[in-house]
């Protein structure tokens, strides 16, 4: 098993993968692009492309478009006769990069293009910059844009674009005429315009003209307060040579002393005093105030400072000789100390500000909604009053006859179904109204009722009665609502409209996993659509990553597109859309490694979470040299869980329990769906970590009860209406609709931008070695009763040794060893003492197809 690499904001590095064992590059490609050799080559030939350029540039002005017939019939005629007819200084390449930069570009203004290549190329050459690079190259940019829109200004208003449209360049002209069309002679505004704007940004012009209209007052000398002694000491800054005027101070005349000039009674000063002479001494002050960083932390680590400087008091000259205790002169405030990480990172932040993940795709927009179907809103799918009436009516005969009375009744239409809240009389029991939903459903002719006794905090019982014309609830009518769009939530799902025609957001990050059911074509799979959706139009590519499994292979195979910008998969694999089931299991175990991976950085953090941890990652508090990184978001999504757990069992059913178990704190966060919500196939585990759960129509109560714990999810209409299941708290929703071509436009809309080099990389997972040994397994010693004794075990889920002995007849010793062999080959799983054995299958054909990929028949 390897262990998980460190990974950048741009995702897992080609350069990872390293080199296989017994290969050997023959080129050390470091050596020949980072050698001094390579660096001079490298940096001459840019050189020389600038110089070429601006040679070829200056030759097409003086020209004219002498040149431009024999560029035009470029590639009919030879090379040969194209150079001789050409005037350009630089021939056939100089015409031709000329007519594309000067003439069909940007005119004169392509004149300042080679000053990029030439300076990038004395850089690289020689080491040194001419001018800063970054800077030159915007500079130039810009002017390049600039000349060339105002040439064109001139050549337009001057109607001379049949003799000098070169000088503008194609770029230059066609800006003009557009600005032409609107502001006719005053499309100068804007090209001035737009000079003006860079030089308040670029130059900074409004800072430069505050300076320039505020004058510095005289700048005082740094300054050293020693207390108790009178003399002051007068220095250079940096070297150079400074004089000061004597200032008057309690009848002290203060003379500073300088380098090269000395009087005849000054004594000058040694190399050893020079070197300490940076600070001023000011009289009766323990302050010390310094302006050379270098010079503090030199008198930090020097204990006694002991400079003999020559001064001049009251027109004698006195040599003073200062003890100067740095202890005592530095207080608390002005004290010099090493910086801690705390200090460092802050001065970081401070410079570079919070770090952004979305920079990495600083160019993605969002999907718009134009893309999903407009609101069809038809009338007639209302319900009438006389629907209203009529089902009222209808509910208090029947449970007259029953000899129950209704003191008040109150209905709320839904899109889906509506909720007649009633209050009986005093006296009645709940129960006798729980046991009369049969009998209600048929007085309505209703295709099924739900009976909620007694509603949550409300002291009524709800009767939910299916509309005669259901509403359709569109996607784009719940992703355009307020509520979603200010939501800060951060993982915000929209399952649907409530009863009372409010949208339901929930939170995925809180759930913090989602369990789904439902029978073949009650809109599960559109759900997992909905939700997939409503993710993609709240986060950025950068903070959320989608592992997407689909057994059924035709799913979820639409979000292959955004597979470089929202998708997570296994180094090296074909598909991001999960559809093997061995692949499977590599990608949960490798899912499990990225678990405890971002367990290891939590706890190197000090943090709790992955909103903390990325929070302090923003704050640049975390190094990345120490293998910290942005973590975003994870969310598995699991299309078919029973064919899963049909073909893999205990290989899949181990890591979604452990995902599911620890996973939520570090940011990954399970979406499972299963068309049969049975016992086998949601393990008690596997329910037990799954607080939410989402079920749509089922077959059975029995179903019901063991998706949600209990029943009525069999009472509902099917197409969208469902029940959700948080925190013992039942709510019924109507889901969304998302149209299979809607799916497609917002995939193509985020698929055709730049994305990632690939998609996000999990690490990787190579299986356990007992898999591998067991492929290697010489089945020619087999028993011959193995695969009915293997029928057996998966039938009765039982992997006990006296259940082979009793069904098959057989004596001990040999019930042993098939049950070894059963072991060898991963049907049953190791001994455990005096309990029987872990069944790894839960299905005939899934234990069948394996002994057949290990050569076993029978």
């Amino acid at each position: 098993m390897s262990v998980n690499k460190p990974r950048g904001n741009t995702q897992r590095a080609k350069g990872e993968e390293g080199v296989r064992p017994g290969f050997h590059l023959s080129l050390d490609w470091d050596s020949i692009f980072s050698s001094p050799k390579s660096t001079l080559a490298w940096g001459i030939f840019f050189l020389m492309t600038g110089i070429i350029l601006e040679v070829s540039f200056l030759s097409y002005i003086v020209t004219g478009l002498a040149d431009q017939s024999v560029v035009d019939a470029f590639g009919q005629e030879s090379i040969r006769d194209a150079g001789r007819q050409t005037r350009n200084f630089l021939g056939v390449v100089g015409a031709t990069f000329s007519h594309i930069f000067v003439y069909r570009w940007f005119g004169v203004g392509a004149l300042l293009l080679p000053i990029v290549p030439i300076l990038a190329g004395w850089k690289i050459a020689f080491g040194k910059e001419l001018l800063p690079l970054t800077r030159a190259t915007k500079e130039v940019v810009f002017y390049i844009l600039w000349v060339s829109a105002l040439m064109g200004y001139i050549v337009l208003m001057s109607n001379t674009e049949n003799t000098l449209s070169f000088v503008s360049g194609g770029i230059g002209y066609m800006i003009n005429v557009w600005l032409f069309d609107w502001l006719k002679w005053g499309s100068i505004l804007p090209i001035i315009f737009a000079l003006f704007v860079f030089a308040v940004y670029f130059y900074d012009a409004k800072n430069l003209l505050d300076k320039w209209q505020t004058k510095p007052e005289k700048e005082e000398e740094p300054e050293i307060a020693v207390a108790g002694n009178p003399a002051t000491i007068v220095t250079e800054e940096q070297g150079t040579d400074v004089e000061s005027k004597p200032e008057p101070v309690k009848e002290i005349e203060y003379v500073s002393v300088v380098n090269d000039t000395y009087d005849d009674d000054v004594v000058p000063e040694t190399e050893e005093s020079k070197e300490e002479e940076e600070p001023v001494i000011q009289n009766n002050s323990h302050v010390l105030e310094v302006i050379n960083k270098e010079e503090v932390s030199k008198l930090a680590v020097t204990p006694v400072i002991t400079p003999f400087v020559a001064t001049q008091v009251n027109g004698s000259n006195v040599d003073v000789e200062l003890e100067l205790e740095v202890a005592d002169a530095l207080t608390p405030k002005d004290a010099v100390e090493i910086p801690d990480d705390e200090d460092v990172n802050a001065s970081i932040l401070r410079e570079f500000g919070q770090y952004d993940p979305m920079l990495d795709l600083p160019s993605y927009q969002f999907p718009t909604y134009n893309l999903l179907s407009d609101v069809i809103d038809n009338q007639h799918e209302k319900v009438t009053q006389e629907e209203l009436e009529s089902n009222k009516t209808k509910i208090v005969e029947t449970l007259g006859s029953y000899g129950i009375n209704i003191s008040k009744i109150k209905a709320t239409i839904g899109p889906t179904v509506t909720l007649y809240e009633i209050i009986p009389e005093a006296g009645v029991r709940i129960s006798k109204i729980k046991n009369l939903e049969g009998d209600i459903a048929l007085s309505l002719a209703a295709l099924g009722i739900r009976i909620i006794a007694p509603m949550p905090g409300r002291g009524t019982i709800g009767i939910e009665v299916p509309n005669k014309n259901r509403e359709t609830v569109f996607i784009r009518s719940v992703l355009m609502n307020e509520r979603f769009q200010k939501s800060t939530y951060d993982l915000p799902i929209v399952l649907g409209k409530t009863i009372s025609n409010e949208i339901h957001i929930a939170d995925l990050a809180k759930m913090p996993h989602l369990l789904m059911a439902g029978a073949t074509g009650q809109g599960k799979s559109v759900g997992l659509n909905v939700i997939l959706a409503s993710l993609i139009y709240k986060k950025h590519p950068a903070e959320l990553k989608f592992v997407l499994v689909d057994p059924k292979k035709v799913e979820l195979t639409l979000f292959n597109k955004l597979e470089r910008h929202f998708l997570a998969k296994l180094p090296n694999a074909d598909e991001a859309i999960i559809t093997d089931t061995k692949k499977v299991i590599f990608t949960l175990n490798s899912l499990c490694i990225e678990m405890d991976s971002r367990y290891d950085l939590l706890k190197e953090a000090a943090v709790r979470n992955l909103k903390e941890y990325n929070a302090k990652f923003a704050q640049r508090r975390l190094n990345p040299e120490k293998g910290h990184r942005f973590l975003p978001y994870i969310v598995l999504v699991i299309d078919e869980l029973a064919d899963l757990m049909m073909t893999a069992g205990k290989e899949v059913e181990t890591p979604i329990a452990r995902l599911a178990q620890l996973a939520r704190a570090v940011g990954i966060h399970l979406v499972v769906a299963t068309q049969r919500p049975s016992v086998k196939v949601i393990t008690g585990l596997i329910k037990a970590n799954f607080p939410a759960r989402l079920s749509f129509r089922v077959t059975s109560s029995i179903d019901s009860r063991t998706i949600l714990d209990m029943g009525g999810a069999e009472q509902l209409v099917g197409q969208g209406d469902m029940l959700l299941a948080i925190n013992s708290e039942v709510i019924r929703l109507q889901c969304p609709f998302i149209d299979t071509r809607e799916i497609e436009d917002v995939c193509e809309f985020i698929g055709g931008q730049r994305g990632y080099d690939e998609a996000y990389a999990l690490p990787e997972y190579e299986g356990d070695e007992g898999s591998e040994s067991r492929s290697e397994v010489n089945t020619d010693d087999f028993d011959g009763l193995l695969p009915e004794a293997a029928r057996l075990i998966v039938t009765h889920q039982q992997g006990s040794t006296s259940l082979i002995q009793r069904k098959m007849k057989l004596g001990y010793n040999r019930a042993g060893r098939i049950m070894d062999q059963l072991e060898l080959i991963g049907v049953v799983g190791p001994f455990t003492g005096s309990k029987a054995r872990d069944v790894m299958f839960h299905d005939l054909n899934g234990v069948d197809d394996h002994m057949r990929s290990m050569g076993i028949s029978g």
